[in-house]
């Protein structure tokens, strides 16, 4: 070590920190000593103590220790997850270099970035380029591409927890295998925060055979979580409500703090949330803004930059502003409602007290009553540091086609030669020599199935044997739909009057009127046309309806899950000091006294019979996905009996069964219907397995270049490529079941939308169980707020207000409540 620290490169870097009166942590200082000695490796640390300087500064370190071994040209790619993290990255970067004495430029690419400096790059690489995945593959579709990256010392990839464990993760994998065979020494260095399997994120990045190494940094950030408590606690809890209550109790922490963001977990709460705080304190008219994905990039990036020098007072948002960005002022972040998640929730609370030894202070504001356990269990995981893994995806077969289309697309591939690099990239290690031949065909010409269709007949085999497309428009198209984000078919919302406002889903403003008025990015906005994918509207005032996004509620994650059965278990304890739990005292006797609270080796199930019919319960606490899963088991096991119809609802708590006739549940058969014998048959039997993996081959469809969303000047609409894909899903099906895509749209279903692994864990704690079950006539504390989200999805939200009163009336009275 004493050697390195005599060397010149870590002198300058020490003067220089020592000018701005700070000095390197451990973890910076080992990270700079193992890159100079040619490891590739992991860096774990927690926000705000310069993970990205640990990185960066490696590099900068060792340029200066061997400047004859740089050449002129790009020596470092930076690859970040979001956009909004670019800039911020390239402006800290550029000011180090300034005042290190270095004359390196720093260039951002991604889908913000001018066309002119994009084609200004083509010409003249920066020396160290900041890119989203997407943009990285872009730059490998161009021709003779190897001019860009044959002087490259270092790939990083910054907030490598976000991407593990998604296709852009996978893009990130097959990136590296190109720039790899590119530069066999090339350097690959992974930024990450805490998560739960460590040694299997570093393996994906990293698969290759050579000096690896994995660096953590012994400092721990400080925490301070603080429940926001209502006046009182509802004994009949509902999800969303109190919202305008709590308010109130949300201005004056924004007021006492310098500055604050106020996170919520969907794009339509952050809309709602910001009209609550305009309410609840009109002063804040100008002070504050909201910030989510599908608001114009030119807003979120003046909202950004003034949320960096301190001119707004909060910014409400979505996880658009969850990673890495460093908001210096902010010393305050709100959570409204659960993170659901305890990785989320550390991620989130980082941004407050962003510097090393500032403690990062978090409010977490309930939506309803029974999330304060889940406060209560948030605390408890982070106290044991028990943090979520990141599952890496394997074999994602759409990805790896899009990625051999970027390589044909450019200077063309060989692929007995290719197939030896893929092997080694970490998500197909286990692909199969047939399963790369069936690939190689699908791209040359469709497939069995598809061989007759020209447009399917892509990559053109040259005479020496190179794949490649020669077509400029098939070129043209793969360019355009580069990625692995499909989102659903997205309408550009414009005033009639000129100007740009942002995105809503094709699903939501489906559903609206013409002069119907709805919020985006707080604007009360009146529909006025709907022409050609665009939304056309005049600005109004009034009562409007916050835009609902698909897929946007977030599961309880298993961690979690497991901290709140436990904190529940012992909720009633004389010795339980949580102030959350103390709180919620009168709730959580209620709920006793009416029905029962399970403990840590219970399961709880209610059958409550009223004038409405006959209502199953059961709680799992295993999330909503997981929940979605059992629900539809449960109700075919019973149905199997008794020729009997169910609707269905479900929270991240539990899910109920509903049905006006007696439902046949009794203590001496629910063993019989909890039992983990032929679970995954009887899951198969009780959903649509093919209609699912029907609607989950749209993606891979998209993904693959088999169905073609972005055209020139226009999108296609949902409708039409669920139409295109179903159809495509159908041929395959019946001509070549086996298909490779076929088969992952099937493993896609079991593993992420029916949670197979998790499903089967949660039947195994149940048979260890003791079942308690319990009769009412009333809904009880756990079970109204699942009675209430089956209603939100049937009534208009001014009846769901009038029933929910009714409820709580007949409820009430039946709890003695009046």
């Amino acid at each position: 070590m004493a050697a390195f620290e005599n060397t010149n490169g870590f002198t300058i870097i020490q003067q220089w920190m020592a000018g701005k009166d700070i000095s390197p942590f451990a973890f910076q200082v080992e990270t700079w000593k193992k890159f100079g000695n040619g490891y590739s490796g992991m860096v774990i640390a927690p926000t705000g103590f310069g993970k990205t300087y640990s990185v960066f500064l490696a590099l900068i370190t060792d340029f200066l220790n061997r400047p004859d071994q740089y050449k002129k040209g790009l020596k470092m790619i930076w690859v970040t997850p979001l956009r909004s993290l670019a800039k911020d990255i390239a402006k800290a970067m550029d000011e180090a270099m300034n005042e290190i004495g270095l004359d390196w430029v720093v260039g951002v690419r991604n889908g913000d970035t001018d066309p002119k400096v994009r084609q200004q790059q083509v010409k003249s690489m920066p020396d160290i380029l900041v890119v989203t995945p997407e943009s990285l593959h872009l730059l490998l579709a161009q021709k003779n591409n190897l001019r860009f990256f044959q002087h490259l010392h270092c790939i990083a990839v910054d907030e490598w927890h976000e991407l593990l464990g998604s296709k852009r993760g996978v893009m990130v994998e097959l990136a590296i295998s190109q720039l790899k065979y590119y530069v066999p020494k090339i350097k690959i260095w992974g930024i990450t925060a805490t998560i739960g399997n460590l040694d299997e994120a570093l393996e994906v990045l990293v698969p290759y055979q050579g000096k690896k190494t994995k660096i953590t940094a012994k400092e721990h950030k400080k925490i301070d979580i603080i429940p926001v408590l209502p006046d009182e606690v509802e004994i009949l809890p509902w999800a969303g409500h109190l919202g305008s209550k709590l308010a109130d109790k949300v201005v004056p922490i924004i007021l006492e703090s310098k500055s604050t963001i106020v996170f919520t977990n969907t794009r339509s709460q952050s809309e709602m949330w910001y009209q609550l705080l305009l309410d609840a304190y009109p002063d804040f008219a100008g002070q504050i803004a909201i910030h989510h994905s599908s608001i114009d990039a030119h807003l979120r990036i003046w909202i950004e930059e003034n949320l960096s020098n301190g001119k707004l007072k909060a910014v409400v948002s979505t996880s658009s502003l969850d990673l890495g960005i460093d908001f210096k002022p902010v010393d305050t972040v709100i959570q409204i409602g659960s993170a659901k998640g305890v990785a989320r929730f550390l991620q989130r609370t980082g941004r407050s007290g962003h510097s090393p030894f500032e403690t990062s202070k978090i409010y977490c504001v309930p939506t309803h009553s029974l999330e304060l356990i889940e406060v209560a269990a948030l605390k408890e995981a982070v106290k044991q540091k028990v943090i979520e893994p990141r599952e890496p995806q394997v074999l994602c077969f759409d990805v790896l086609v899009q990625f051999l289309m970027t390589l044909a697309v450019g200077d063309g591939f060989y692929p007995d030669e290719l197939r030896e690099r893929i092997k080694q990239v970490y998500t197909f290690q286990e692909m199969t020599d047939e399963e790369w031949k069936s690939i190689i065909d699908f791209l040359t010409i469709g497939g069995s199935a598809l061989h007759n269709y020209e447009e399917f007949h892509k990559v053109v085999v040259m005479e020496d044997g190179l794949h490649k497309v020669i077509s400029r428009k098939i070129a043209m198209l793969h360019r355009m739909n580069m990625g692995a984000i499909v989102s659903d078919a997205m309408l550009k919302v414009k005033f009639i009057s000129g100007g740009y406002i942002g995105m809503v889903e094709e699903y939501f403003i489906s559903r609206l009127k013409k002069d119907e008025k709805f919020i985006l990015a707080g604007r009360v906005l009146e529909v006025a046309m709907i022409k050609d994918m665009t939304v056309y509207v005049r600005l109004t005032k009034g009562k409007a309806m916050a835009p609902s996004y698909l897929g946007g509620r977030l599961p309880l994650s298993s961690n979690l899950g497991h901290f709140l059965r436990e904190k529940l278990s012992g909720a009633l304890n004389p010795k339980a000091s949580e102030k959350e739990l103390k709180f919620l005292h009168p709730l959580l006797a209620n709920q006793e006294k009416r029905s029962h609270i399970p403990k840590d080796d219970e399961f709880l199930v209610e059958l409550i019979k009223n004038r409405e019919g006959y209502h199953l319960f059961m709680y799992p606490f295993e999330g909503r996905l997981v929940h979605e899963v059992m629900a539809a088991l449960i109700a075919y096991r019973i149905s199997k009996w008794a020729p009997i119809s169910f609707s269905m609802a479900m929270n991240d708590y539990g899910f109920e069964l509903f049905s006006n006739k007696e439902i046949p549940v009794r203590e001496d058969n629910l063993h019989q219907i909890l039992t983990r014998d032929n679970l995954m048959t009887d899951v198969i039997s009780s959903i649509n397995a093919a209609e699912m993996a029907r609607r989950k081959f749209r993606d891979i469809a998209v993904i693959s270049g088999m169905v073609v969303q972005n055209f020139p000047g226009k999108q296609r609409s949902n409708k039409a490529l669920q139409s295109s894909a179903g159809l495509l899903f159908k041929v395959l099906e019946d001509y070549d079941p086996n298909h490779f895509l076929v088969r992952q749209a099937y493993t896609e279903v079991f593993n992420m939308q029916l949670q197979e692994q998790r499903l089967v864990e949660a039947f195994k704690r149940i048979e260890k169980s003791k079942i308690i079950l319990k009769y009412s006539n009333t809904f009880t504390p756990l079970s109204f707020p699942i009675k209430i989200d089956s209603l939100r999805q049937t009534l208009s939200s001014e009846s769901l207000d009038a029933r929910i009163r009714k409820l709580l009336i007949q409820s009430g009275k039946n709890l003695g409540l009046e």
